[in-house]
């Protein structure tokens, strides 16, 4: 009892002493009532109804036992007439009056029996009886059932004809009731086309089947005849063939004939007419992809927006690139209808077997389900970079990510965002790309290592590197050859590259795999760890269980190993083992052959141990004096030999040269991670920072305020050029242009000054993210506008990049979209010749018109050369194109392969962060570059300066940015003034009489010092023309040159002083422009892990991954600073000299 007692809770305080005093009242007064729901449905009408229609399986029982029954009447209807045997002659009885025997019409009754009990019984649920019997199909059960019930009470009409033939209509109908109840049992919609096409195909057999059976009811009267020739008949006369040899004898039978054929006239086209609508809807619709092809084969599924043709070819040409992708099926989701172009292109047979159009919407399900997306490999969705509003479009797409990660968590997400603010929202898929934050990045490194977008655009391309090999050419060739290098992976301990340098630094396996195979190793894997390294340096062991990331024409499963026949003569032991024996080291080097690609042959030397031999040089002219030797690659790392760690001990040594040249007034740049970032996700980079944050007022250019009263670039006193930046509003993404420049591997001296020169004015968040860093000054304007370019001080500017803006990327005509960039562009490039204008467009085939020449005939040759690339399938048809070649211009969507290679290659999208400063991985190297002096010529070969790089500091080069002089068919490099004709005219003709191969200065600056100059060529020009009847073609052809070049001269002459005289406006000094030159006389192109033997030549900018300054000062500080100062003091200074930026 005290064990209940104890179990039972107290009564709270509140209630306790008020129901000790009243009791539980509220118990004895109960005042509630019990409430029945869905009792309409208890009735007996609710119940025939739940049992006929509502209940789906009931339902479609009843149905499929109705359409039984009426096939099994109209079968015992062919059986009667088959048992039938009239009597001879003619008579009308014989319509009226049948043979039916008595077992035949026992089974004929029972069917009307129990379709007259079950329409009482379904009419009642179906509500107003009247509106049941007035029906057509109620009319016809009537006209087979009613007479077969009156022969049960009157046997003497038992053989009455009754035209049963007339269920198949009831047969028609009850199949497409049953086909509906069907579709709701299984909870599945089949597609409205099936069910029209199904509709139409029983309305044609019931046509002929009525008119089978009538007819030959009919002709019993007539020539009796059979059922086959009444089938003939009909099928002959529906077919509009006629043949005329079986015909209706009697009028019953004829007016029969014109009633089937007028009901055919009006049934059947109203049939097709709902067909042909159906089709056209699900050509627009796409229709389904189907469970059984989704089980069986492999398919992807790409999300947009609005499907444009380029964006299209572009997915299709680099997804299929890949032999392993080629049984796959590429589904296509947009809610948009298709494009009459799109259209086109899949009627192609390569692409309508393997390409798939639904439209529809990714936020619904069914559209979802109808493209699988629960069995795809992949989802893409990619943002529609056209909008005017960027964000709205992010918006869309991060919905259309969520829709597709509910519906199919486990499906890979591969999603293309635009702003980066909103990539936080799809975190959670696979592989992610920010457009803007590659966009910027790239741009940036754009100004330092120059060409940078044309590297990375042709890493991320597939390519067999045989564009431009038919090119008479030599640097087409070379450039198209190079461009087919990509980034491959493997793993090391199953590599025949790089098993043999399993226990040896990366330094010396990234030089030794250069030399010997020709591949280019930059970054590994370590298998504990997943974070990918580039140039990890010296200090790093490879290992068998690392995966190895290298750069090659093709990967290794695909090359073939080919040993020269006289080492096979010199050194038998290797020939019975063959070329993948171990890992013991291959006794000659090898060819590389891709499998449809040109083999690449390599020169062939030993491998010798590291610390046994040198390169040594020959001697000068036969002297005997040797010049500089090579250091060997250690297989070990010797940490007092390295230089990277320069970047950590100059520190001291900036401030003393700075101290020293400006004073102390000059502030110290510190070292750190940014405050504030504007928006989430952002990566942190140690960067070089200001000691405190700049007010914002500092912070505007052509505006003084009380912590100075500059107000244009000239006043500031800078000593590095410019890197000017033209966009239309200060986008978070312009946040990742800054950070790559003040990175803290970058040397403070090379640190240029950044000028954001913005359309509309900076938000107080951009400026509270922007201030902490050193030289980054805004300043509000356009580049239409002169005055606003001259007072950003363009004229001290290496570098203006050229952002597209995103109120002109919609425009009535797609592609006039950078109609405004270009011309602005161009008329940039006539005003500042020497100014390297690094610009965004939209579309990539707008290039052509960069720096356009209406008259360049090398122009037009690389316009036939780019279509006939074209027409042989080359993915980078526009690589030849001069400004993509120099890395001149750029269109964001070039990376949109970047996350289509992410499919096969999940590695892509970190490798291209690494390279672009946007991730920064401790003991990660980074992207930088180095130039050719003439001191550096004794090197000769790039595969010499492989090994320089790799046993000096460890750097790893990765290509080389090349520029050569032309001479264009119009340019003004081709002219050269006699001087028997003009004396004015020989400095000029000293001028382009020198040949050189590389960078030319023009005759503008000396124009602009004689203002008599465009006369007296005026007058040269004349004489000319009083000699041409002297001359031959050839000379009429040079004159016609020559005019041409004194109005290229006469119209830059209008343009400096055009120039001139707003700088002089604006108070500004004029000097600077007159030592800009002009360079339009070379060309410039990148080769990417040229062969060894490639010649080095002076001014080549070679690309270095340089290993991390980071990566070990937390284990050796001190051993690293005293190892550094002992070089520094006591060192070779023309190494360090030789590998600086």
């Amino acid at each position: 009892m005290t064990e209940l007692e104890s179990e039972v809770l107290p009564l709270p305080p509140r209630y306790r002493f008020r129901d000790l005093l009243l009791g539980d009242q509220s118990f004895q007064s109960d005042d509630r009532v019990q409430v029945e729901f869905y009792v309409n449905e208890n009735t007996f009408k609710e119940r025939l109804k739940l049992f006929f229609i509502k209940n789906q399986r009931s339902s479609l029982r009843i149905r499929l036992f109705n359409f039984s029954l009426k096939l099994l009447t109209c079968l015992l209807y062919i059986v009667r007439v088959l048992l039938d045997n009239p009597e001879e002659g003619i008579g009308w009885s014989h319509i009226f009056w049948v043979d039916r025997k008595t077992p035949l019409w026992a089974v004929q009754v029972s069917s009307p029996c129990w379709v007259l009990s079950n329409f009482s019984l379904v009419s009642i649920p179906q509500g107003n009886i009247w509106e049941q019997i007035f029906r057509i199909s109620f009319i016809l059960e009537m006209i087979n059932t009613v007479p077969f019930i009156i022969t049960i009470f009157w046997p003497p009409l038992r053989n009455l004809f009754i035209p049963v033939f007339l269920n198949c209509w009831l047969a028609k109908y009850a199949l497409e009731n049953m086909i509906n109840d069907l579709h709701r049992a299984i909870q599945r919609t089949q597609s409205a086309m099936f069910n029209q096409v199904l509709i139409l195909i029983c309305t044609l057999l019931c046509l002929v089947f009525t008119g089978t059976c009538g007819i030959q009811h009919l002709e019993r009267a007539g020539e009796k005849l059979s059922l086959f020739k009444s089938f003939y008949f009909c099928i002959v006369t529906f077919s509009t063939v006629g043949y005329g040899d079986v015909t209706p004898k009697i009028w019953p039978s004829q007016l029969l004939v014109v009633i089937m054929i007028c009901v055919a006239l009006v049934v059947l086209p109203l049939q097709f007419e709902e067909l042909v609508y159906l089709w056209m809807e699900r050509q627009k619709s796409g229709g389904n992809y189907s469970r059984h092809r989704a089980q069986t084969e492999k398919h992807v599924v790409l999300c947009v927006s609005s499907l444009k043709i380029d964006l299209l070819m572009d997915f299709l040409n680099e997804f299929y690139a890949h032999p392993r992708l080629q049984d796959y099926y590429v589904v296509i989701l947009c809610p948009t209808e298709m494009d009459i172009q799109v259209r086109r292109v899949l009627q192609i047979p390569l692409w309508s077997q393997r390409v798939i159009y639904l439209q529809g919407s990714a936020l619904k399900d069914q559209d979802l389900m109808r493209a699988k997306m629960d069995n795809g490999e992949a989802c893409f969705i990619l943002s529609s970079r056209n909008e005017v509003d960027r964000t709205a479009a992010d918006h869309q797409t991060i919905l259309r990510a969520w829709a597709v990660k509910d519906f199919a968590p486990n499906c890979p997400l591969y999603v293309q965002i635009l702003k980066p603010e909103n990539k936080f929202h799809v975190k959670f898929a696979d592989h992610v790309v920010c457009e803007e934050e590659c966009k910027y990045a790239m741009l940036a490194l754009n100004c330092v290592c120059p060409a940078t977008s044309t590297l990375i655009t042709l890493l991320v391309h597939t390519s067999r590197g045989q564009e431009g090999q038919e090119s008479p050419e030599q640097w087409q060739r070379m450039y198209g050859r190079c461009s087919g290098n990509e980034v491959y992976h493997i793993r090391m301990g199953d590599s025949k590259f790089f098993m043999e340098y399993e226990g040896k630094s990366f330094t010396y396996a990234a030089f030794h795999a250069h030399k010997k195979y020709g591949v280019c190793l930059i970054g590994i894997r370590r298998e504990e760890n997943k974070s990918i390294l580039l140039n990890p340096g010296p200090r790093h062991i490879m290992a068998a269980s690392d995966t190895c990331f290298y750069i090659n024409i093709t990967k290794e499963e695909n090359s073939a190993f080919i040993f020269k026949q006289e080492e096979k003569q010199k050194k038998k032991g290797f020939a019975g083992r063959g070329s993948y024996d171990g890992p013991s080291r291959l006794p000659v080097h090898s060819i590389i052959a891709s499998m449809g690609t040109v083999a690449m042959d390599l020169q062939n030397t030993e491998c010798r141990p590291a610390n046994s031999s040198k390169l040594a040089l020959p001697a000068e002219n036969g002297s005997g004096t040797p010049r500089p030797s090579i250091a060997p690659v250690l297989e070990l790392a010797d940490t007092s030999s390295l230089l990277p760690c320069d970047l950590l001990s100059d520190q001291s040594e900036d401030e003393m040269t700075q101290s020293d040249e400006e004073g102390s007034a000059v502030l110290e740049y510190v070292k750190g991670y940014p405050p504030n970032s504007p928006y989430i996700g952002s990566s942190p980079t140690l960067c070089h920072l200001l000691p405190e944050k700049a007010p914002f007022c500092c912070l505007r250019l052509d505006k003084g305020c009380k912590h100075n009263s500059f107000e244009d670039a000239k006043a500031y006193g800078f000593k590095n050029k410019l890197i000017i930046v033209s966009a239309e509003t200060a986008g978070n993404g312009l946040y990742n242009f800054i950070v790559p420049l003040r990175a803290y591997y970058r040397s403070r001296k090379e640190l240029n000054p950044i000028v954001l020169l913005l359309d509309n004015k900076p938000e107080h968040h951009f400026l509270e993210a922007i201030c902490c860093f050193p030289m980054v000054y805004y300043m509000e304007g356009t580049i239409d506008n002169l005055d606003s370019l001259l007072q950003c001080g363009i004229i001290y500017a290496d570098n203006l990049v050229v952002v597209d803006k995103e109120s002109t990327m919609s425009a009535e005509e797609d592609y006039m979209a950078d109609a405004k960039t270009i011309v602005n562009v161009q008329t940039m490039f006539r005003l500042f010749p020497s100014l390297s204008i690094i610009t965004e467009l939209t579309h990539p085939s707008n290039m052509r018109f960069m720096q356009f020449r209406a008259k360049d005939s090398y122009s037009l040759a690389l316009s036939k050369l780019e279509k006939r690339e074209r027409e042989n399938g080359s993915n980078l048809a526009f690589m030849f194109r001069l400004p993509f070649a120099a890395g001149r211009v750029f269109s964001i969507s070039m990376l949109d392969t970047l996350l289509y290679q992410s499919f096969v290659k999940d590695y892509m999208i970190t490798i291209t962060r690494l390279l672009l400063g946007l991730d920064t991985t401790p003991g990660s190297g980074y992207l930088c570059a180095m130039k050719i002096t003439e001191d550096d010529l004794w090197i000769r070969t790039y595969g010499r300066l492989f090994q320089k790089l790799c046993s000096s500091s460890a750097e790893i080069p990765i290509g080389i940015y090349r520029t050569e002089s032309h001479m264009f068919a119009t340019s003004e490099s081709q002219i050269s003034i006699n001087v028997e004709d003009c004396e004015d005219t020989k400095d000029v003709k000293e001028h382009w009489g020198i040949k050189t191969s590389h960078h030319r200065n023009s005759c503008s600056s000396d124009q602009s010092e004689h203002p008599l100059l465009r006369r007296k060529s005026m007058q040269w020009a004349r004489r000319l023309s009083r000699k041409g009847n002297k001359h031959s073609s050839k000379t009429a052809e040079w004159i016609s040159q020559q005019r041409l070049s004194l109005y290229r001269r006469s119209e830059r002459q209008e343009l400096s002083e055009l120039v001139k005289n707003r700088m002089k406006h604006l108070g500004l000094p004029t000097t600077g422009y007159d030592e800009m030159n002009d360079h339009q006389n070379t060309l410039s192109y990148v080769l990417i892990n040229p062969p060894p033997d490639t010649r080095l030549e002076l001014n080549d900018i070679v690309y270095l991954i340089r290993s991390d300054p980071l990566a070990h000062v937390a284990n050796d500080g001190h051993s690293r600073k005293s190892s550094c100062s002992n070089k520094l003091g006591s060192g070779n200074p023309e190494t360090r000299d030789e590998t600086q930026l």
